[in-house]
């Protein structure tokens, strides 16, 4: 980044952005200017975000977390799949088997399963219940994935959790055909610091898929499915009832059902599932739903009808009609946990439950970040999740100028995407990420060309260059103009973004 961005005086004080750059001399270079941006960008985001852990400040402690973060990069991410519990069970079954010790509520879905996850980890908490959450991927740092009583474990933590259980794991990769992945590794520390903590219930987000996924060795008494739609079809298939066929694993016997609104043919096989097992099934729309929402300021006001009654005059704060759903979704899985439409009839407390909803945050979701010009950050990266953004963002902010800065991953659907974002985008930057998974600019950018026209494309490879060049068009009409910024693609485009603005 040359300059700082158009509202802050360069003339007043000296830059200190290639001063701090300068003296990274024995770190990672792309690392360093991201890590640099998070300090001299600070006052353009406003106060950090205590949701979103930043790195620790003893230095000990970090030299652990980045050796501990080291040794989990050594085994296949999270895109290197072979689809089997046998090696998750096996660690399991030598740690005694923790997930055992605590009830828990299983989320699959295609969009939304952090955010749901996220709201009935908020209600849990607000009817004092100790609560743990296992969401990925993480936005900023890996800590964000394990959360105990709603927020990330500290650092020493989760260091303790790894080293506690690393015997465990050497132990089960050496009797495995295959070493236990990283995704698996987070998922037995998640599950033994659940147990440790110890939680009265577990909120667990499936990585990918559901019959062979990683959480799946436990036994959800409420399985929530948020919407199915096309995403990862080279591994869960190619149509709606082929990727429902593998979320509806989750599905338990005699377990409730929380089932958002679905396409056709994914819902036929859920209910299909939930048959042969004998579980109870809960559908969007006709035993739950949203009953009204108007948009309010940072937010929205809904009613939601749930299993027990109406719930009228909510807030939430988090924009957009699909987070309104993702809230019904999550009231009905907590009342249902409660037993509320089975054991009782009764809805939940309706103040408990505004207090809950007004609390939720949802880092890197139609996320604002910077003001002046607006810069908001939404970790869509499917053309699903695109179309909701691009429908949000037309409602809550109304912008008459808006730039997209657009860095996506390799394996995914980019052309529908780009085109979800085509009538809400003024002009797009493109961009890539420090991921090894990240589409080249160029790439992309040959394929916004195709979908936006070359005048409305613009290509910077590195990211702070493609924020500046964002800001900069945002605000050629003048600074009363109402444009804006929204960074999107892929969560670690978000999470890199939003360190360069200021935000943990």
């Amino acid at each position: 980044m040359s300059e700082l961005p158009p509202d802050h005086n360069a003339d007043d004080q000296p830059d200190p952005f290639d001063e701090i750059i300068a003296e990274e001399t024995d770190r990672d270079p792309d690392l360093a200017v991201i890590e640099a941006g998070s300090r001299t960008l600070r006052t353009q985001g406003g106060p950090p975000d205590a949701d979103i852990p930043t790195r620790p400040a003893d230095p000990e402690v970090d030299k652990a977390l980045r050796e501990v973060e080291t040794e989990l990069a050594t085994r296949w991410g999270e895109t290197k799949l072979e689809p089997s519990v046998s090696r998750i069970a096996a660690l399991m079954d030598v740690l005694g088997e923790p997930q055992r010790s605590y009830p828990s509520i299983h989320i699959t879905g295609t969009n939304g399963k952090t955010s749901t996850a996220r709201m009935i980890e908020a209600l849990l908490g607000s009817f004092e219940l100790r609560t743990g959450r296992y969401t990925s991927p993480h936005v900023q740092s890996i800590t964000e994935r394990i959360s105990l009583d709603g927020a990330p474990i500290a650092p020493e933590r989760f260091i303790e959790t790894y080293q506690d259980i690393k015997p465990y794991v050497e132990m089960v990769d050496a009797s495995q055909e295959y070493r236990l992945s990283f995704f698996e590794v987070l998922t037995g520390m998640a599950y033994a610091a659940f147990a440790d903590a110890p939680a009265d219930v577990a909120v667990v987000e499936v990585g990918m898929g559901g019959s062979w996924d990683a959480t799946n060795v436990i036994d959800g008494d409420v399985a929530v499915v948020t919407p199915i739609d096309l995403d990862h079809t080279d591994r869960l298939g190619e149509t709606h009832a082929e990727i429902a066929t593998e979320k509806a694993g989750i599905i338990k016997q005699g377990a409730t059902v929380i089932m958002a609104q679905q396409p056709v043919d994914a819902a036929q096989v859920l209910l299909k599932k939930a048959v042969e097992v004998d579980a109870t099934v809960a559908r969007e729309g006709l035993e739950f739903g949203v009953v009204e929402r108007q948009v309010a300021v940072g937010g929205q006001l809904v009613t939601l009808r749930g299993l027990g009654g109406e719930y009228p005059e909510v807030y939430l704060p988090l924009h957009g009609a699909h987070q309104a759903h993702n809230a019904a979704v999550a009231l009905a899985a907590v009342e249902a946990f409660f037993g509320v439409g089975a054991q009782r009839a009764d809805a939940l407390d309706l103040d408990t439950v505004r207090k809950a909803f007004a609390a939720v945050a949802s880092p890197g979701r139609l996320e604002v970040v910077r003001r002046s010009p607006t810069v908001v950050l939404d970790a869509a990266h499917n053309p699903a999740g695109a179309r909701a953004a691009a429908e949000a963002i037309g409602e809550a902010f109304q912008f008459s100028r808006l730039i997209g800065v657009v860095g996506a991953s390799g394996d995914k659907n980019v052309r529908g995407l780009l085109e979800a974002f085509e009538p809400v985008f003024a002009e797009v930057v493109v961009t890539q990420n420090s991921s090894h998974r990240a589409m080249d600019a160029d790439e992309l950018a040959g394929i916004a060309v195709e979908v936006f026209g070359e005048e409305r494309v613009q290509v910077e490879p590195r990211l702070p260059d493609a924020l500046e060049a964002a800001i900069t068009l945002a605000e050629e009409e003048g600074e009363f103009s109402g444009g804006g910024v929204l960074v999107t693609g892929s969560v670690i485009t978000v999470g890199e973004a939003r360190l360069l603005l200021g935000r943990g």
